[in-house]
């Protein structure tokens, strides 16, 4: 199958037929122009390409700023500190990090190739069909609300900007409340709700869907309902679980995909051979071949060790720092629990001299040694962003929270989830406590526990006792407040900002 949305050639093609090659590489918080207007639907398919293009390294920052940053990880280095480090200890020194500064121009760069698009779809968008031009408008909405959705959850307030400006105007533009960042966010998927195509064939499979749409709302009004914690993050205490609930039960109860089922059914769900499978909702397109399309993150929790332990050589990992599973994470696997010997491997040897044995246990959900790519940044899997247990397991939270349902539903699901996963016996009165740690499990290594952390209110708290059980070698920093919940902004925003924008309290 060919796939299209991480063509980074779009991207130099959109630049040739524009002339804004120094607009793309800039981030909108420091720069930005207002790009001549598109004269062609081949512009504007080259624009809609190179708006998807941002999610190249989306996967490798859920697994730093999010994974790495949870209790699923214990990331502290033995061999010198490493730029993920700070990350996993919760330095308050992080204003310069890479990991969130490339997560803030990553998203920005996004956003602003969706704000030309769109902009441009309203002063020239006659050029394409009618329903073109409502499908690459609803497709842009999408992606905007993703980056925001990324933003927010990092970051709490940030910049609220939905047109192309000029660096000027740009630089006096002040964060804004979360509130309105999230009211953009939800008139954004609502309209890609109506306008996107329920499913795509050929070239197009992989593009937002209006399922997809309709499940990244829901996860924003389960994310805005969350606590507030005393900050300015992604929760807004304003408990609209009821209309989370009614957009997870659309989908389940409406929508083409299903809970896979049968003989390997967790490890088919991420297989280099069954990908856009009936669980996925949206994931980001990887092709292999020395293209400059291909994936890195299946490498960056691992070494060149754990590479050579599978007789694949040394150079598809990222040297020889490992970033293992926590031991507590570990410990909450019942025996049986195939979602643990598919995602992790418990210690390693090296199959050439000098063998060398790692006794911890690597993230090996995404690798297939057979199947690699070129290089360590060239792999062909796709990384799912949501997948439809994600949505099985949050319509069970919304009924939790009280948004409908039954709680005989929530067992129902639990009690499909654990079957899969090979666990037997029979699940009643679920808690949200057990739902949370059961998503924990099925999702591990996915990107998703520190969101689940903070959606849940008790991140601080639990992440306290983690560290306090686990950091034998106390390095991180604790104990956590409430502030440690978000990121701060990156220093070198404040200063393109002219240090309009205030720093988060704590760093």
């Amino acid at each position: 199958m060919k796939k299209t949305l991480l063509c980074a050639l779009a991207a130099a093609l959109l630049v040739a037929s524009t002339g804004c090659e120094k607009d793309l590489d800039q981030s909108p918080i420091s720069s930005g122009s207002v790009p001549t207007f598109y004269k062609s639907a081949d512009d504007f398919t080259q624009a809609m390409n190179a708006a998807y293009s941002s999610l190249r390294d989306y996967p490798d920052r859920q697994l730093t700023m999010a994974e790495t940053r949870s209790d699923n990880i214990y990331g502290v280095s033995t061999q010198g500190i490493r730029t993920w480090e700070p990350i996993n200890n919760f330095s308050t020194a992080i204003a310069s990090n890479e990991y969130p500064a490339g997560t803030w121009t990553a998203d920005y760069t996004g956003i602003y190739r969706c704000n030309i698009l769109l902009d441009q779809l309203a002063a020239n968008g006659s050029v394409l069909t009618p329903a073109l031009r409502t499908r690459y408008e609803g497709e842009a909405k999408f992606l905007r609300a993703l980056y925001y959705l990324d933003l927010v959850r990092y970051f709490g307030k940030v910049p609220l900007i939905d047109h192309a400006l000029e660096p000027q105007v740009v630089a006096k533009i002040n964060r804004s409340p979360v509130a309105d960042v999230y009211g953009l966010i939800i008139a954004d998927l609502t309209t890609a709700s109506a306008s996107l195509a329920p499913s795509y064939t050929g070239a197009d499979v992989g593009r937002a869907t209006s399922w997809a749409a309709k499940g990244l709302l829901g996860l924003v009004y389960l994310t805005r309902s969350g606590p507030t914690y005393g900050i300015e993050g992604p929760g807004l205490d304003s408990h609209e679980y009821d209309k989370a609930y009614a957009l997870f039960n659309d989908i389940t109860t409406n929508g083409p995909y299903q809970f896979a089922t049968g003989t390997n059914a967790y490890a088919n769900i991420f297989s280099y051979t069954n990908e856009n499978n009936k669980e996925v909702l949206f994931d980001v397109q990887y092709i292999s071949g020395g293209v400059g399309q291909g994936a890195s993150y299946p490498s960056i929790l691992v070494t060149n060790n754990y590479f050579n332990s599978i007789g694949v050589g040394t150079t598809f990992g990222t040297g020889d720092e490992l970033r293992p599973a926590s031991n507590n994470l570990l410990s909450t696997f019942a025996a049986g629990d195939v979602r643990k010997t598919f995602s992790l491997q418990q210690g390693y040897t090296t199959t050439t001299a000098p063998i060398l044995t790692e006794p911890r246990a690597a993230f090996k959900k995404y690798i297939n040694g057979a199947l690699r790519g070129t290089t360590r940044t060239d792999w062909p899997i796709n990384f799912i962003v949501m997948r439809y247990t994600d949505v099985l397991m949050m319509k069970a939270e919304a009924i939790l929270k009280g948004g409908g349902g039954a709680p005989a539903d929530v067992d129902a699901i639990m009690s499909q989830v654990r079957a899969r996963a090979g666990l037997t016996g029979t699940v009643t009165g679920t808690t949200y406590a057990q739902l949370m740690e059961e998503r924990r499990r099925e999702f591990v290594g996915e990107g998703l526990r520190w969101h689940d952390l903070v959606r849940s209110g008790n991140a601080v708290n639990i992440l306290n006792a983690w560290i306090a059980q686990d950091d034998v070698s106390k390095r991180m920093r604790s104990p956590l407040n409430a502030n440690d919940l978000l990121y701060p902004v990156p220093q070198a925003e404040l200063a393109a900002s002219a240090y309009l924008y205030e720093q988060n309290p704590g760093y």
